[in-house]
C-alpha cells in the first residue's frame, strides 16, 4: 500500500448554490466561497470537492451542464474561479471539479445540434432512436420518475436521458464525443486543479440494443439499470480516459459508482491496474431503503446496525491492499447524517460526534459535507411548495397525483430522504437568513438557525465543530487511522460497533455506541495490551478507566491507543 496525498486527505464538499451568498440575490456563489476560505482553513480539510459551477440552466440544479468550460451567470465569472482557485492553494487547500459526462443540458450546443437533423455531425453525440410500436423505443424508468426517453418532433424520435427530460445522455460509443470531453478535462486541469468527482460515472456503458427492463408489477415503466451500469464498455472507457487524461497528473479521482460491488471497486481503482482512485458505493446509503417495495427510496424502513457493521467491513476488508476507499455519510444527494444515522433531537451534537468518530477512524478518504461538521439537520418543510428537488417534485406528483397516494404519507418520505434535506443554506450564524444572503434564499433556511450554526459551534469548545477539527488533526498525525488494517469486534452486538486499526506495532481501539441505550461493552479476550491512551472522545472521560468492562452512554464514542 503506497503513500498518496489523496489518501492523507480530507475533502470538503462545496454545494454552491446553499454555502453562501455574497451580492443579495439569494444564491450561493463563488465569491462567497471565497469569503469562507479561512474557516475550511480552521477546520483543517485538505481539499475541496466543488459540486458544478459550469454554465447549466439549473433543471437539476447544476448538474445539467450547457457549457462545461464557463461559469454559471449566479455562481459569477470564470475570473471569480480562477481567483478561488488561488485563494484555496495560498491556504494549501485543493479543488476537485464534478465532471458530470454521462450527460448534458439539452441547452448544450452539442444537442441543439444534434436534434436539428438525423444526418447532423453532432446527431451521434446523444443516444437517439426511433419508436416502436408507437411506443418508447423501450421500456426504461427515469431516475426522475416516468419514461427515460423524450419525443422529439422535428425528427421523429427519441432521446434517451436517465434522469431529467433536460438531460439527454451523451453516447460515448462515438470516439469523437469521447475526444470532446477528454480535451475538456485537460483543459481544466491546465487551468490547475487537483482532481474531478465523476457524476455517475459508471453507467456510460449502455447494453448494445438497450433491451427491455424486466416487468414488475403494472407501472408503464421499469428499473432498467442491469443494462446501464457497469456495462460491457465501461472499462474500455475509463482506461481510455485514463490515458488521455488521467494518468498526466498527480490528481485525485473518485467515481460515483451505483450499484458498485467490492469487485467493481477492485477493478477500478487498484493502483497498478485500475484508472481511478476511490470510489462513492451506495450500498451503506441503501440501508434503509425497502427492496419490496415500488417506492425502495421512499418507503420508509429502519436501518440496522448489524447490516451496517457487515457492509462496512466487507468493504473495508475487500479492498485492504487492492483498492482504496471513500468514506461518507452525508452528500448532496443524500438525507443529513445526524437525521439519519443519528439522533438529531436530544443526542445531536453526541451522535453527531459518534457519526465523525466512526467514519475518520476507518480506512479511506473521508469526505465531510458542508454543514455536517456543525451537526445540521434535515429539514421539514410543511408543503410540497417549499421544496425545489427536481427528483422530490416528480416524485410527489407521480405519487399523489397518478398513484393517489396518502399525501401526509408522501410528505413522510420527503422529510426523511429528499435530497433538499442538504440542500439548505449553510447556517453560519443566528441572524436573518443564518447569515447566508441578506436577500431570499433560493430556498428555506432549516428553522433551527438560531441554535445551529457556525458562530455558535466556533465559541463552543465542545461543539461538533471543534471534535471534527481534532478527528482531522489525529488523522494526519497518525499514519495508524489512514493506513492501518482494520479488524472488526463483537460483530453480533446489535448496539455497539467497535473495531481495531493496527499498523506495525500500532493499534487502535475505536468502541461506538450508536444508541440511546446504555450497553456495556466487553473487551474481547484476545485483544492483549498492557495500557491505553485516550485519542479522543465525545464525553468526559477518566483516563485511569479500565476499558476492559465499559458502561457507555447514549451515542458514546472512544478511540484508545492499545499499548
Amino acid at each position: 500500500m503506497t503513500t498518496k496525498w489523496w489518501k492523507e486527505s480530507v475533502v470538503y464538499q462545496i454545494y454552491p448554490r446553499s454555502f453562501q451568498d455574497s451580492n443579495g440575490d439569494g444564491i450561493g456563489d463563488l465569491r462567497g466561497i471565497i469569503s469562507r476560505l479561512d474557516y475550511l482553513k480552521e477546520l483543517g480539510v485538505d481539499v475541496v470537492w466543488l459540486s458544478p459551477v459550469y454554465k447549466s440552466p439549473n433543471d437539476d440544479n447544476g448538474y445539467d451542464i450547457s457549457d462545461y468550460q464557463d461559469i454559471m451567470d449566479e455562481f459569477g465569472t470564470l475570473a471569480d474561479w480562477e481567483e478561488l482557485l488561488a485563494e484555496m492553494h495560498a491556504r494549501g487547500i485543493r479543488m476537485v471539479m464534478d465532471l458530470v459526462v454521462n450527460h448534458s443540458s439539452d441547452e448544450h450546443a452539442w444537442f441543439v445540434e444534434s436534434r436539428k437533423s438525423k444526418d447532423n455531425p453532432y446527431r451521434d453525440f446523444y443516444i437517439w432512436r426511433p419508436g416502436k410500436d408507437g411506443r418508447e423505443p423501450n421500456n426504461w424508468e427515469s431516475f426522475f420518475s416516468g419514461s427515460a426517453w423524450q419525443y422529439d418532433e422535428a425528427t421523429d424520435e427519441y432521446y434517451l436521458h436517465l434522469f431529467s427530460r433536460k438531460q439527454p445522455d451523451l453516447n460515448w460509443e462515438n470516439p469523437a464525443l469521447r475526444n470532446k470531453i477528454y480535451e475538456m478535462m485537460r483543459w481544466w486541469l491546465d487551468k490547475g486543479i487537483d482532481g474531478f468527482r465523476m457524476d455517475v460515472i459508471t453507467m456510460l456503458s449502455k447494453t448494445p440494443g438497450l433491451p427491455d427492463a424486466p416487468v414488475i408489477g403494472d407501472k408503464p415503466y421499469h428499473w432498467g439499470g442491469q443494462y446501464f451500469i457497469h456495462g460491457p464498455r465501461l472499462d474500455e472507457y475509463l482506461s481510455e480516459m485514463h490515458r488521455e487524461v488521467l494518468s498526466r497528473g498527480d490528481i485525485l479521482t473518485v467515481g460515483e459508482a451505483v450499484m458498485a460491488t467490492t469487485e467493481h471497486a477492485i477493478d477500478l481503482t487498484n493502483e497498478e491496474t485500475g484508472h481511478l482512485n476511490m470510489l462513492f458505493q451506495f450500498e451503506h446509503m441503501d440501508l434503509d431503503r425497502d427492496p419490496h417495495s415500488m417506492s425502495a427510496k421512499w418507503a420508509l424502513k429502519r436501518w440496522d446496525l448489524l447490516d451496517l457493521k457487515q457492509v462496512m467491513t466487507r468493504w473495508q476488508r475487500n479492498l485492504e491492499g487492492k483498492g482504496w476507499n471513500s468514506l461518507y455519510l452525508s452528500n448532496h444527494d443524500q438525507p443529513r447524517s445526524v437525521s439519519r444515522f443519528g439522533d438529531d433531537g436530544y443526542h445531536r451534537v453526541a451522535s453527531a460526534k459518534l457519526l465523525g468518530t466512526f467514519l475518520h477512524m476507518l480506512q479511506g478518504t473521508p469526505y465531510i459535507y458542508q454543514g455536517e461538521e456543525i451537526g445540521m439537520t434535515n429539514v421539514r418543510f410543511p408543503s410540497i411548495d417549499d421544496y425545489r428537488d427536481i427528483e422530490t417534485l416528480n416524485m410527489y406528483r407521480e405519487f399523489v397525483h397518478d398513484r393517489g397516494i396518502d399525501p401526509a404519507t408522501v410528505m413522510a418520505g420527503i422529510h426523511a430522504k429528499s435530497r433538499d434535506n442538504a440542500r439548505t443554506p449553510v447556517q453560519w450564524d443566528d441572524g436573518p437568513n443564518a447569515g447566508f444572503t441578506t436577500g431570499k434564499p433560493w430556498i428555506g433556511v432549516n428553522a433551527n438557525y438560531p441554535e445551529i450554526n457556525v458562530r455558535a459551534a466556533l465559541v463552543d469548545p465542545n461543539s461538533v465543530f471543534h471534535y471534527y477539527k481534532k478527528l482531522i488533526r489525529l488523522r494526519k498525525e497518525n499514519p495508524v487511522i489512514v493506513h492501518g488494517r482494520y479488524d472488526l469486534l463483537l460483530e453480533a452486538h446489535t448496539e455497539i460497533y467497535a473495531f481495531t486499526r493496527t499498523h506495525g506495532d500500532d493499534r487502535l481501539l475505536a468502541i461506538l455506541n450508536f444508541t440511546a441505550n446504555q450497553p456495556v461493552f466487553a473487551l474481547p479476550s484476545g485483544i492483549a495490551y498492557s495500557g491505553t491512551e485516550l485519542m479522543i472522545s465525545n464525553f468526559e472521560v477518566d483516563a485511569a478507566e479500565d476499558i476492559a468492562l465499559l458502561t457507555l452512554r447514549p451515542y458514546e464514542a472512544r478511540v484508545y491507543r492499545l499499548t
